[in-house]
Parts: C-alpha cells; structure tokens; sequence
C-alpha cells in the first residue's frame, strides 16, 4: 500500500524582527514587513501580544490579544486592500 502524499507544508507564523518602523512576520518561508503606518493597531503593542500569533486555516492570521485579524491575502496584495481603522 502507498501512502498518500503529503499535503502542503505549513509553519506557524513568527516574529522574526521589530523595528521602530514596523515588524516582519515569517510563515511558510515567506518573509513580510508589516509597517506600522500601514498597520497602526500594532505600533503601542507590547511585544508579548506582537508575537502570540496565531494562523487559522492556513491563511488566516490571528493576534488574540490585540483583537486583530488579517489574511496572507492582504499581506500578499496590499495595494487590493485599503485598510482603516478608527
């Protein structure tokens, strides 16, 4: 019996840098850079609730403690996607 193939790899995400400008994010061996002019949810963060990201269904990112969502969707297509927040 052959066993059926493997289905595609997915790593959990990870803050893998922060910086006064923003933070990079790594999942499934793709590095993106979240600026905080773009994302200003995340700039007062605390570091703790930065990286306790969680990803959903495989393109769906989750920060539980900061009640903020986004897709690897947005991340991949910005300019598709204009955010605002109030």
């Amino acid at each position: 019996m052959k066993s059926l193939e493997n289905g595609k790899t997915i790593s959990n995400p990870e803050i893998t840098n922060i910086s006064e400008h923003g933070f990079w994010i790594l999942l499934n061996k793709k590095e993106y850079f979240l600026p905080f002019a773009r994302y200003p949810w995340f700039k007062d963060a605390k570091i703790s609730s930065l990286v306790s990201v969680e990803l959903f269904h495989g393109h769906h990112l989750h920060w539980p403690e900061l009640d903020v969502d986004l897709s690897i969707e947005i991340l991949d297509n910005p300019e598709r996607y204009p955010l605002s927040y109030s």
